[in-house]
Parts: structure tokens; C-alpha cells; sequence
């Protein structure tokens, strides 16, 4: 059985001020025609469909409009909901969906409950695992404890125990949305370490054939049988070096695991450039960066002057602007309140103005201003303590 695994669509997400849904449209055009294309028999996305439980109209209407076009090709589809997912609204209408081959795993009690689709080597057992809140489902799953490993654990637990009472043969993939020991995240996931330690072990997937895995954006194989898709477009600039990419599953008669990478629309190359700014202004290396999305970032000893509009004279598609100085007096690791021990207002006011400044202190103007204004406060506060 050939199957197309992706996942993290976001859709409704933005990147810094840049909206995603044109592109995300460009995606889902090429997962169509992917589908159509290399004859795929199944697909499945392993969650974070939307970007937030309560998407945009437009990312819900593109939502449905992939949905038709999918159930339009007659291709079986299989979806669980993700963390940025609410489970409730993306499972509304799913008794009807499945009439049209659109399977919707948004219910952990559901999690034993197959799709089971047919080829040429008989039948293929598909689990949805939707992202598992650990103190949300410990109870219903009768996990020992409020972890992720627990209640991953026991879903599976109940999986194999359906595998088990099928006809010897039978395949089995299994979607889940975690964060499996061994994976690389990025910038652009939501941390889900409420609930105990986020990471599971990739053992906990043991006995079935194929694990289609989402909430790592970038696409990687944790083992032959264990793999994320990633997400289909880039979310943060840490995803720089990325190959946005799904996985075409072949699934051979005896549980064999085939992969091969298939590369997604790239909309706009990223780059991220660090360096004075007279030298990013200048360095003719950087003319490969003039049309990619930019994060730059500034090391001058003190900021400049009006540095994005002038970085967006030669990137014009400059999205994130930082500041890193290379000089500069030497910090202290110290947390802030051992930095500020011992120190008056009026030092602690002075250290402000030379950091925001990049190292460049207050002149005795600038000192004489400050004082007068904590002087100032003083004397308000010591008005309104005789008033009460």
C-alpha cells in the first residue's frame, strides 16, 4: 500500500508579518497533485492541522476545500488532531466525513478503533492517536502516571491488543503527534512539557509497521519504521537549513517499510546574516540572500541609525531585525537579582541606559536627568504615605 504521511500544516499561521495561506494553498495543490501523480492509496496527516484551536475563516475554508478535493480523488484520508489543534472543533462532523473516505482521530478513546483499508496483500490497519494531554487522559487511558510516556503507553497498549485479534497478516500504521526521543526540534514548536518530560522513547511504537509522526517540523527518521514528516513550509527562521519535505510510504505485503522523500513548494528561501551593518550593506557574498526572507543580525558596539530601512534597501523581504554586540563591557552570569544587590537606583537606572545602548554609559548630563527623576518619585511616594 502506497501512503502519503505529512503533518504540521498550521494552517491560519503567519511567518513574523508574512501570511502563510497563499502558500499554504501552493502545498496543498502539490499534495494533491502528489497524490495523483504517484498513484498514492492512503494519506495521512499526523496532526496540527491548524495553527490554534480557533483558526481564521479563510484557513477553515481552505481546510474544507482540501478535504473535497481529496475525497474527490477517492483516496481514503486519515487525520488526528495535534497540540495546536482543538480536538472538539476539528472532530465536529466526522460521522459524515468518514462516509466520504475522511477519517477524523480526534477522541483517545478512540485510539483502538482502526481505519482499515484493502490492497492486493489484504487488509491494513491505520491508528489515530490524537495528541494526548497527559492529565487529561491518564484516567480514560488507565495510565500509570501523568506523563507522556504513560499515556502514549497505554494507547499503544490498547492498539496492539486490537492488532492482536485481527487476521494473521494484517498491517498496521500508527499517526501520533509527540515528541519522540531522538528528534531535533525547532524554534517553531509548542513546548508540551506540561505534563511531565516531553520526550518519549521510539520503543514505545513497538509491533507495529509504520509510525507517522507530527510536532517536529523538521522532516527526519528516528528509525526505518519510525519517521516525522515535518512541516511543509517554514515557521521560524531556525529552520533555515530545512528540506521541507513528506514521506511516500510503500508498505510491502509483509509489513516492509519503503521511503522515499518527496520535496514540497519552497515560496521564498530563508536566510539568516550577522555582521556589522556597513558590512551587510556591502558584502557581495550576501547578493544570494536579496530575495529570501531575512533575519539579520546587527554586532555594532552601538545601534545605528535607522538599521531597517536601511538593511531593507538591499533585503527588501527583511523580516526580523536583532542585535547582538560583539563589544562592550563583560556581563556577569548572575541572576538579575545577585546583579542588582547591593545597588542604588541610581546605579541600577545607569546599567539600563548602557545596555539598551550597547555598551555607551550615561554622560553626567544624562546621569544628572536620571537622578533628578528618581528624586522625583521619591518625593511623589513620600506624598501620597502621609495622605493615608
Amino acid at each position: 500500500m502506497r501512503i502519503l504521511h505529512t503533518s504540521d500544516w498550521h494552517l491560519g499561521r503567519a511567518f513574523h508579518r508574512v501570511n502563510m495561506l497563499p502558500a499554504q494553498r501552493a502545498f496543498l495543490d502539490h499534495l494533491v497533485a502528489t497524490v495523483q501523480e504517484r498513484e498514492v492509496e492512503a494519506v495521512v496527516v499526523a496532526g496540527d492541522v491548524y495553527d490554534r484551536a480557533v483558526p481564521p475563516l479563510a484557513a477553515v475554508e481552505l481546510f474544507d476545500e482540501a478535504l473535497h478535493r481529496l475525497a474527490g480523488l477517492g483516496v481514503p484520508t486519515v487525520m488526528i488532531s495535534g497540540n495546536h489543534d482543538s480536538a472538539r472543533r476539528l472532530g465536529v462532523g466526522s460521522g459524515l466525513m468518514e462516509k466520504a473516505g475522511v477519517h477524523l482521530r480526534t477522541d483517545p478513546a478512540g485510539c483502538a478503533v482502526p481505519v482499515v483499508l484493502d490492497d492486493a496483500h489484504g487488509e491494513v490497519a491505520l491508528y489515530g492517536l490524537p495528541y494526548l494531554e497527559p492529565a487529561m487522559v491518564r484516567a480514560e487511558l488507565g495510565a500509570e502516571k501523568a506523563d507522556h510516556a504513560a499515556v502514549l503507553g497505554a494507547a499503544m497498549e490498547r492498539v496492539r491488543a486490537d492488532l492482536a485479534s485481527r487476521p494473521a497478516g494484517t498491517r498496521s500504521v500508527v499517526l501520533a503527534h509527540a515528541f519522540v526521543t531522538g528528534g531535533a526540534p525547532s524554534d517553531s514548536e509548542r513546548d508540551i512539557t506540561v505534563g511531565g518530560v516531553a520526550s518519549v522513547p521510539a520503543a514505545v511504537f513497538d509491533g507495529v509497521d509504520y509510525v507517522a509522526l507530527g510536532h517536529l517540523h523538521g522532516c527526519q527518521t528516528i528509525n526505518d519504521r519510525v519517521r516525522y514528516s515535518g512541516s511543509p513550509l517554514a515557521y521560524s527562521f531556525s529552520e533555515v537549513h530545512h528540506r521541507k519535505s513528506m514521506w511516500l510510504i510503500d508498505l510491502g505485503p509483509g509489513g516492509e517499510v519503503g521511503a522515499e522523500r518527496l520535496d514540497c513548494p519552497v515560496p521564498r528561501p530563508l536566510a539568516r546574516v550577522r555582521g556589522r551593518l556597513a558590512d551587510l550593506l556591502k558584502d557581495p557574498d550576501l547578493a544570494r540572500h536579496e530575495d529570501a526572507w531575512v533575519e539579520a543580525t546587527l554586532t555594532d558596539a552601538a545601534r545605528p541609525h535607522e538599521p531597517m530601512a536601511r538593511l531593507a534597501a538591499r533585503f527588501p523581504h527583511i523580516l526580523s531585525l536583532a542585535f547582538d554586540p560583539e563589544e562592550g563591557p563583560a556581563r556577569s552570569l548572575a541572576s538579575y537579582a545577585q546583579r542588582l544587590r547591593g545597588r542604588s537606583d541610581q546605579e541600577i537606572a545607569e546599567d539600563f541606559v548602557e545596555h539598551v545602548r550597547a555598551g555607551r554609559a550615561a554622560d553626567e548630563e544624562e546621569r544628572a536627568v536620571l537622578r533628578s527623576a528618581i528624586e522625583d518619585v521619591r518625593a511623589g511616594d513620600a506624598v501620597r504615605e502621609v495622605a493615608r
